[in-house]
């Protein structure tokens, strides 16, 4: 897996810091993703039937039944990302979540996106009262993970959505402590069973202390 040299620009802009560090993904564990996404397909003429744990082959056009391929895919998230503000709001728990840590530790978001969107979330989360450090990246989390953290060998905890990503950054931190969390818990039923070192929370009210005692706050 490569470095996105996007993604770790950057990071270089980021303070240096040695306190434990938090770093979260942001659709479907700080903001809802895939219950506003469905009104923004039906706004479109497209409906979504989640029969797998994604998007291309679920995403049908309405008056046709065609299934969107993967370039059409990209386009409508292209545009619900532009228009993120009017879609997407907060997952219940991670403010006061975060309101917990904030001070204690050092809290990066990490969001899988292109990184031309990067203004318009950081806006929306601004408005959202979320003002940490935001990180895009159109590569694998596991690099951008370890650069984030650094040579201190520091606790780190990282919490995600999506199982992917959870396993990159497995891959490039083996001490790292990996938390799977969903704002629609309903879509686990779509997962394999996930590997035993990742920790499997239901919300933010069961992530928080879990988190706490692993980062040793």
């Amino acid at each position: 897996m490569s470095d996105d040299p996007e993604t770790l620009r950057q990071i270089e802009e980021l303070s240096s810091d040695d306190r434990p560090l938090l770093v979260l993904d942001v659709d479907d564990v700080l903001l809802e993703f895939i219950r506003p996404f469905p009104k923004f397909l039906e706004a479109r003429g497209f409906s979504l039937t989640m029969a797998s744990f994604r998007l291309t082959g679920n995403i049908a056009e309405k008056a046709t039944g065609r299934l969107v391929e993967q370039p059409e895919v990209t386009a409508l998230l292209d545009e619900f990302f532009l228009g993120q503000a009017e879609w997407q709001t907060l997952t219940e728990g991670a403010v006061e979540a975060l309101a917990t840590f904030a001070g204690k530790v050092e809290i990066v978001l990490l969001t899988a996106m292109y990184h031309r969107h990067r203004d318009t979330r950081r806006a929306h989360l601004d408005a959202l009262g979320l003002h940490y450090p935001l990180l895009t990246t159109e590569m694998a989390k596991g690099p951008a993970v370890a650069k984030l953290r650094g040579d201190s060998g520091r606790p780190i905890a990282f919490v995600d959505d999506q199982p992917s990503n959870l396993l990159s950054v497995g891959d490039f931190l083996p001490d790292a402590h990996l938390f799977h969390l969903m704002a629609d818990n309903s879509l686990r039923a779509f997962l394999p069973p996930l590997p035993d070192r990742i920790a499997v929370v239901q919300d933010w009210h069961e992530a928080t202390p879990k988190i706490a005692r692993v980062l040793g706050i």
